[in-house]
């Protein structure tokens, strides 16, 4: 049975750092890779970034290029996203995800099978 369990939420100031944690069990062949969206209230689920299991190939939405970094753990059941130079606008529940497609979850709204989310909030 697929587990998702997200850590590391939390407030930061802007311009600040956060290192969101998902640790995984119950993967299996049918998902391509593990991914972030987030969603703010009152706006659209967003794909934030997402990497391959197998290959290792990293996804970004245009709103976190160069800002943030995803990374996975040699035994490939833990994702990092590392947040850095966050803005007010980073505000959101992140969900850690499995998806079939992190090309989907990113461009396509595929936003796959998530966990239960965790809080960043970004303000001063």
């Amino acid at each position: 049975q697929l587990q998702l369990v997200e850590s590391g939420g939390g407030l930061v100031q802007p311009g600040g750092s956060l290192r969101l944690s998902c640790a995984a069990s119950g993967l299996t062949s049918d998902y391509y890779g593990i991914g972030w969206f987030r969603q703010a209230p009152g706006k659209e689920r967003e794909g934030v970034s997402c990497i391959s299991s197998t290959y290792g190939t990293t996804y970004y939405g245009d709103s976190v290029l160069g800002r943030f970094a995803i990374s996975m753990n040699n035994a490939k059941n833990t994702v990092y996203l590392q947040m850095n130079s966050l803005k007010v606008d980073d505000t959101a529940v992140y969900y850690c995800t499995a998806v079939q497609s992190c090309y989907g979850l990113i461009h396509g709204g595929e936003f796959g099978s998530w966990g239960q989310g965790t809080q960043v909030t970004v303000s001063s």
